[in-house]
């Protein structure tokens, strides 16, 4: 049983830094100044908490104006990996998205990931790109029909 914590622009984010530590500086290898970013602040951002109350997935969503918001951030530790984590954080962060008044999601996916991304309902746009030391591609979902979890494949 995961527990969340949704923290609002503004909000105390040292959680969700936590997490983006472990898995994006300790485990990737990136820098921990490339961990966080002044988008902290005017983010919403949602942390997930295992049994033992320790911050173990997180993820942060942009508004970028216009009905466009950016999903980012996104990391599961590696004991939650393979439990369906990934996929409830990202159902969350969506729904936070259309809650919002989301026309179009769009996100920054490592390569490595973009089935994942793509089983949720995004596709890739536009060529494969360097972030850092890891290859991404941008990726992008509309609205189409409903709005929640359901339409999910």
């Amino acid at each position: 049983m995961l527990n969340v914590r949704w923290i609002q622009p503004g909000g105390q984010v040292d959680d969700a830094l936590a997490i983006r530590f472990e898995v994006f500086c300790d485990e990737q290898g990136y820098g921990r100044e490339q961990g966080m970013d002044s988008l902290d602040a005017s983010s919403w951002h949602v942390v997930l908490y295992d049994k033992e109350g320790i911050p173990s997935a997180a993820g942060r969503v942009i508004d970028e104006g216009d009905g466009l918001f950016s999903i980012g951030r996104v990391c599961v530790a590696k004991r939650l990996r393979g439990m369906q984590a990934g996929r409830k954080l990202m159902e969350l962060l969506m729904d936070k998205c259309w809650e919002l008044g989301a026309e179009e999601i769009q996100l920054s996916a490592q390569v490595q990931a973009q089935g994942f991304y793509e089983r949720l309902g995004f596709a890739a746009s536009g060529p494969v790109y360097m972030d850092g030391h890891v290859p991404h591609i941008h990726m992008t979902r509309t609205v189409s029909g409903t709005k929640t979890r359901i339409d999910l494949i």
